[in-house]
């Protein structure tokens, strides 16, 4: 069997640099880091990022290759050229799984793709959080406790603007009280997505077994199934003929 062929796309600006909190914890960026601690011999990795070239290391030819992209986004939403995110939008709807990671709730091809603002509440407090496991018969939560805690994470809190989620996954509570819905399933068209709020920059989230574990889990089951010959708005003849 191939392997999945996985993308993982970082902003990566200056507040990621090897002297910021971000740079010395991710050295190289976060999707370096993710591409050597989530390699496995099914998975075939490729990074990308926003500075990478014009069409910020997703051209078609890159995402007519990736069966399952992550984005990882913070600032820069809006630097996010428009034809690119049509690109990939059309990719999901093809059959390319979208696994958008902490802010990139609010990035535009997940806006695209919810048709809704997905704001929600937050504070940078460094609160620490408990992941409730909803739905621990989910492939996303193999191998993975029925809750686990992180001792600092940005917190994200209802009323996050979401479309009525597929699938629940996890339901996170932040010690200052609040929860969230911050890791559930959409489908759209043939492709499968999965947001993911952990994740701050400037918190090791990503060096946590537990998270690890989830976004594997995330990227296999979000891997397209069997190739379809549909084409949309196509005239076809009757299936009975009348009589």
């Amino acid at each position: 069997m191939k392997p999945l062929r996985v993308t993982i796309w970082n902003e990566y600006l200056g507040d990621h640099s090897k002297h910021s909190p971000a740079g010395k914890l991710y050295p190289g960026g976060m999707h370096e880091h993710l591409k050597r601690a989530l390699a496995a011999p099914d998975l075939e990795i490729r990074t990308a990022w926003l500075g990478k070239d014009i069409n910020h290391g997703l051209s078609k030819k890159v995402l007519e290759e990736t069966d399952v992209l992550l984005w990882w986004g913070h600032g820069a939403h809006g630097m996010v050229r428009g034809k690119v995110v049509d690109r990939i939008v059309k990719r999901v709807h093809e059959g390319m799984g979208f696994i958008p990671l902490h802010s990139s709730h609010m990035a535009k091809p997940f806006r695209a793709l919810m048709g809704t603002t997905c704001t929600l509440r937050w504070n940078e407090n460094k609160d620490k959080c408990v992941l409730w496991n909803v739905n621990p018969n989910h492939p996303i939560t193999q191998g993975v406790p029925l809750h686990f805690r992180l001792e600092k994470e940005e917190m994200y809190g209802e009323r996050f603007d979401i479309p009525k989620p597929d699938e629940l996954i996890f339901v996170t509570w932040f010690e200052g009280g609040n929860v969230f819905r911050g890791s559930c399933t959409f489908t759209r068209g043939a492709g499968k997505i999965f947001y993911f709020h952990p994740g701050h920059e400037t918190f090791p989230t990503y060096k946590d077994e537990n998270v690890l574990k989830v976004i594997g889990n995330a990227i296999r089951w979000a891997a397209p199934g069997e190739k379809r010959d549909f084409q949309p708005n196509q005239k076809v003849k009757p299936l009975v003929e009348k009589a």
